[in-house]
């Protein structure tokens, strides 16, 4: 019996109660059930009658032993507990539990998703760094995290595209030009331009692609530099990403949303309904007027387009689009664009819940208790390379993925190149590889998986691991809605300790000469379910899963 299954049981029972006359009460649409945390209080448990007890006018413990009577009945429930206020603690027998193991193995690739996103259109758009330079370790934390959100709502049934948004428009690679052309002349870096050993290298680029770039002069050899290198720049930024196993399904150009009048038509409707006013020469949205804790200029007394203009074009782009919800994953610098973006959308007439903003915070490596300041091509800030070069891309995405994104994080470089248990990613994976010795092993044995017997499952650490094997699919859905990827790396974690803990106590293959049992097959069972989940799991953060380490 999974948590789902049982989770099922329990409505079942509160409809019938319903439906009995014994309760008044609008049920929940569904019952949630977790994993007691001291396991001699039962296999599980729910708060159901603490929730609902007062609201059926009755006391939480009268409403739970109604319940209990009920949910004693179940096949496959041993008995049921009352504790403390109304506390249900429930264990099942040993075939109940034992049967999620061939739930998971005949479930397969399946086991963990579900299709309650069904029908939802995503726009997910993250990393989204400027054309300006490599990316930087903030953008690779975004690129592991966010290509972790999509696999995991996809496996909930939402259809996600996958999108960067191509800054090619404005100052900042106006100064990505003059650095370019600045080295190419031989020049000084502008005092607000860039500099790094990667500026260097894109100027050379540029004159062997066009080597009468600079005999152009003036303004329209910058222009050049600005039309060719950006291109360069870009190209080598979509190579990292594909090494590091992100691609996208749309690179949307910045400057589109300028063409034909696109934002200017957008303004001119907002200045229409009154929700842009001119101050100062300006043009403001009323932003307060939505929430918002200041008006936000949106065209400068000068004429041009504020940052925020080409935001809001870039939302009713989504909308026309026809996304009914667009996830932008931001840097920790952008803490405001979280209401700004909100009440842009509400000015347009929009739902502001179609735009969901989702900060990120700082990572620092760590090298032998000290700071990491190592990059080679652009001098000052680490970049994703460096990262990958250090570790590997599957310790990085994995490090980077198992942290929540709001919270800074220290990545230690030496714990991350140790094949050791104290290495989160290495402990995972050799937990996988371990099952596949287990299966190899246990053929070599002649235990084989034609049978299978669910009470065979009986001794406390299969317990421990069935009951973590089922919690897997409420963690990939937790992780889905709270857009947390990174509950899904812990629970891996939690996974494969109580897997090596099993195999300390519990045998597949019998000992010399002993005679294959159901046992031995059932446990083959349990192996090649953990197996499963683990490479499941793994899969959801895109992070390989090896047969042998």
């Amino acid at each position: 019996m999974t948590p789902e299954e049982l989770s099922s049981a329990i409505s079942a029972c509160l409809r019938a109660a319903v439906d009995a006359g014994d309760l008044t009460i609008d049920l929940p649409s569904e019952v949630r059930v977790e994993r007691p945390k001291n396991r001699e209080h039962g296999d599980w448990a729910t708060n159901i009658a603490l929730q609902l007890g007062k609201k059926a006018g009755m006391n939480p413990r009268e409403f739970a032993q109604l319940l209990s009577d009920r949910l004693a009945g179940i096949e496959g429930v041993r008995s049921v507990d009352i504790a403390g206020p109304g506390f249900l603690n429930i264990t099942l027998d040993a075939g109940a539990a034992g049967e999620l193991a061939r739930t998971i193995v005949e479930a397969g690739q399946a086991y963990g998703t579900n299709d309650a996103l069904a029908g939802r259109k995503i726009n997910l758009e993250f990393v989204s760094a400027n054309p300006t330079g490599p990316i930087h370790i903030g953008g690779t934390r975004w690129a592991a995290v966010g290509d972790a959100l999509a696999r995991i709502l996809q496996s909930q049934g939402a259809e996600v595209t996958r999108e960067y948004y191509f800054n090619d428009h404005g100052a900042q690679i106006d100064r990505f030009a003059r650095s370019l052309h600045a080295s190419a002349t031989g020049d000084p870096a502008p005092e607000d331009g860039y500099s790094g050993q990667y500026i260097v290298d894109i100027a050379q680029r540029v004159l062997a692609a066009d080597p009468d770039a600079l005999a152009l002069g003036g303004p329209a050899s910058v222009e050049r530099f600005r039309e060719i290198g950006v291109d360069l720049m870009f190209s080598d930024i979509k190579a990292s990403l594909h090494d590091f196993g992100v691609d996208f399904d749309v690179y949307f150009h910045e400057h589109s949303l300028f063409e034909n009048d696109f934002v200017e038509d957008l303004l001119d409707k907002l200045k229409a309904s009154g929700n842009l006013f001119l101050e100062d020469g300006a043009w403001w949205l009323r932003s307060t007027d939505y929430g918002d804790d200041r008006d936000r200029v949106v065209i400068k007394s000068n004429g041009a387009p504020a940052y925020i203009a080409g935001d809001i074009g870039y939302f009713v782009n989504k909308r026309n689009r026809g996304f009914d919800l667009n996830i932008i994953m931001l840097g920790a610098d952008h803490h405001g664009y979280v209401a700004r973006l909100k009440a842009a959308a509400a000015a347009l007439g929009d739902d502001p819940d179609a735009v969901e903003v989702l900060i990120g915070q700082l990572v620092n490596l760590v090298k032998d208790g000290a700071p990491v300041r190592m990059s080679k091509r652009a001098g000052t800030v680490v970049t994703l390379e460096d990262l990958v070069d250090a570790v590997g891309v599957d310790a990085a995405r994995y490090t980077l993925a198992r942290f929540s994104a709001d919270s800074n994080i220290d990545i230690d470089l030496d714990l991350l190149t140790r094949h050791t248990n104290e290495n989160p990613v290495f402990y995972v994976q050799y937990a996988h590889a371990r099952t596949h010795a287990v299966a190899r092993n246990a053929v070599s044995a002649g235990v084989d998986a034609r049978s299978f017997d669910a009470a065979a499952l009986a001794h406390p650490t299969e317990g421990a691991l069935l009951a973590a094997l089922g919690q897997f699919p409420g963690v990939v859905a937790q992780s889905a809605t709270f857009r947390e990827p990174h509950r899904v790396a812990r629970h891996l974690e939690v996974i494969a300790g109580t897997y090596h803990r099993w195999y300390d106590a519990c045998r597949v293959s019998p000992l010399g000469d002993a005679p294959v049992e159901d046992v031995h097959r059932s446990r083959l069972w349990l192996n090649n379910a953990t197996q499963q989940v683990l490479a499941n799991g793994l899969g959801l953060l895109g992070v390989s899963a090896p047969e042998r380490m």
